[in-house]
């Protein structure tokens, strides 16, 4: 997500790493809402984005499917946002240059009209 400044924040409908306590876990996707209680999410753990990067690429049966969670506030420890750098690219921008398609409507299972598949 990008302010008017183009700065950007984390909000909803950035992509983000979501690296939680108790047990220790890391989670990436679509921020869909943050506030006092915790955040609501639509991803995958962060162990099986590579996979899912793979499957999405092929084409082939969707074995591997983002799910809707929300993580209390007591869990969270931190919020990255999922940006590219010089060296790497973020798992939004290499979804879109591997796939060919936004990686939030992939995550909100809709299709490039935005209609849910």
């Amino acid at each position: 997500m990008v302010d008017d400044g183009a700065i950007p924040t984390v909000g909803p409908g950035s992509l983000v790493v979501v690296h939680l306590a108790n047990p220790r876990e890391k989670i990436w996707g679509l921020l869909m809402r943050m506030d006092a209680l915790g955040v609501v999410m639509r991803g995958l753990d962060l162990d099986t984005v590579e996979d899912w990067l793979t499957q999405e690429r092929s084409g082939g049966e969707p074995l591997i499917a983002p799910s809707t969670f929300f993580v209390p506030s007591h869990r969270l420890v931190r919020i990255d946002l999922d940006e590219s750098g010089p060296v790497l690219s973020g798992y939004g921008d290499r979804f879109l240059r591997e796939v060919g398609r936004d990686v939030r409507l992939a995550l909100l299972g809709a299709d490039e009209s935005g209609r849910a598949n």
